[in-house]
């Protein structure tokens, strides 16, 4: 952690709900006049896409199992050394990950590749990451996953002995996820949707990638200062067979703040409608109120951030 250069990280699945907490998080930014650096998860992946689907087919002829969600296919020393460094001195390397043939094009890359390692922006306010592994910890890994062309010896050497922990660097640590039934139903609608794959391919992938959901994502919400999950108000008892996504008023969500300490949960309960507590460090808050939710919750942890900035 650092006081001259904080780090706010969301860590959740995609389709979770991160689009909203970044565009609530931008809102909040500029109220406050505080000028981020936003870097997103995906640019510290392995592999472009084209690489991991022959990975993944080589994958399935040996009965290996592999996923986005691992340390084999994504830069975990990488990324932890980038938080590391922004916290030292504001500054580090990162990449991004072109998500489709109009992104590529902005970002001169074909879609599902990666621009260049290069230097962040320089006079930012502070660190906004977005992705799967902002709070991610890892035992063990193989010196082959550190590319010493971007990072100095002295945090290969350091990470190298501790093993993987990124939510120690980070001041801010926010965890979006919906019950695991809701998650499901998402990905399957989304992929379908956008022409991924078919609802059964969407399911393999769900099973493939299990073990490292398990190890590699569930524990981050375990180390989360604020949690934020959504759960269903109707019936979604059998994901696979699901025929919609639960609108926001079919939900609600449930906050779970790590250090209750830190909050007047009287004030946000008036300034968030319908919002009540359900324990003494848990409060629920109707689902289409997370950004209204993020603004009152946040802003203030933003603020005291920058007075200690001086």
């Amino acid at each position: 952690m650092s006081q001259q250069h904080p780090i706010v990280a969301v860590t959740g699945m995609a389709g979770a709900g991160l689009s909203t907490v970044r565009h609530a998080f931008k809102a909040v930014f500029e109220r406050l006049r505080i000028q981020p650096a936003i870097v997103h998860g995906d640019g510290f992946r392995r592999y472009t896409d084209r690489q991991f689907s022959a990975l993944l087919d080589e994958a399935r002829d040996s009965g290996r199992r592999i996923s986005w969600f691992g340390p084999d296919c994504n830069h975990f020393p990488e990324l932890e050394a980038f938080f590391h460094t922004y916290g030292e001195t504001g500054s580090g390397v990162f990449r991004e990950y072109a998500h489709n043939e109009v992104h590529g094009a902005r970002l001169k890359v074909g879609a599902g590749e990666f621009t260049p390692w290069k230097p962040l922006p320089a006079h930012s306010d502070l660190l906004f990451y977005e992705g799967q592994h902002g709070g991610v910890m890892a035992s063990t890994w193989t010196r082959r996953q550190v590319d010493s062309r971007h990072f100095p010896p002295e945090i290969d050497r350091r990470v190298g002995r501790s093993g993987i922990d990124v939510a120690q660097h980070v001041d801010l640590l926010i965890g979006v996820v919906p019950a695991i039934n809701l998650e499901w139903i998402q990905k399957i609608h989304r992929d379908c949707a956008k022409g991924y794959c078919s609802v059964e391919e969407s399911v393999e992938t769900i099973l493939r990638r299990m073990d490292d959901y398990l190890h590699y994502i569930v524990p981050q919400f375990g180390l989360t200062d604020i949690n934020i999950q959504r759960m269903p108000l109707v019936d979604a008892s059998n994901p696979f067979m699901a025929r919609d996504v639960p609108a926001d008023h079919e939900s609600i969500l449930v906050i779970h703040f790590r250090d209750k300490r830190r909050y007047d949960f009287v004030d946000l309960m008036q300034r968030i409608p319908g919002s009540r507590m359900t324990r003494s460090s848990t409060m629920t808050v109707p689902g289409g109120e997370l950004k209204l939710a993020l603004e009152v919750i946040c802003a203030p942890l933003l603020q005291e951030m920058m007075e200690r900035r001086g």
